[in-house]
């Protein structure tokens, strides 16, 4: 699917009430075309968990014994990552980042949800605390949820869906 497909997508969506968002979520990427489509699912990326408005972990992954912890995304070297993808999706990354999992988990929540208008649409949004990201959430259905992640330094958005997590 292109960008411009996506959008289009997700501009018929419904907006989503930050306070059904409840519980965790799985991730997974609406890949379009965009040059990280396809990393965070690499690094065993598993969805986002929503405990409050004030207490969000937007970033939750797997370890090797399917363990879900989340991660601090101000730990994450995001600008190396935009600047040379490539290297990011290597065998060598993988590695350290798989032995650098417990030096990047935290227990605080690491963003809020708020409602913010974007593309003409109030809906629920993930604001991150310590990085330029707001996620703008539209409804599929009740089960699954359509994601723009907007990041200042990005030209176009990453999309990715998610599904909520029946555990």
């Amino acid at each position: 699917m292109s960008t411009n497909d996506a959008l289009s997508r997700f501009d018929h969506l419904a907006a989503v009430d930050p306070a059904e968002l409840g519980g965790r979520w799985c991730g997974s990427g609406l890949h379009t075309g965009h040059r990280l489509d396809g990393l965070l699912e690499r690094f065993g990326w598993y969805g986002k968990e929503f405990q409050s408005s004030e207490a969000v972990y937007p970033l939750l992954f797997k370890d090797s014994k399917d363990r879900i912890h989340s991660v601090d995304p101000v730990r994450l070297p995001l600008g190396l990552v935009l600047r040379e993808p490539a290297l990011a999706r290597s065998g060598p990354a993988l590695g350290i980042f798989s032995t650098l999992l417990p030096l990047l988990r935290t227990r605080n929540p690491t963003a809020r949800l708020r409602e913010i208008t974007c593309r003409g649409i109030p809906s629920a949004a993930i604001v991150y605390d310590r990085i330029p990201v707001i996620d703008h959430l539209r409804r599929i259905d009740d089960a699954r949820i359509l994601g723009l992640m907007d990041l200042r330094s990005m030209p176009h958005p990453l999309f990715f869906l998610l599904s909520r997590d029946r555990d």
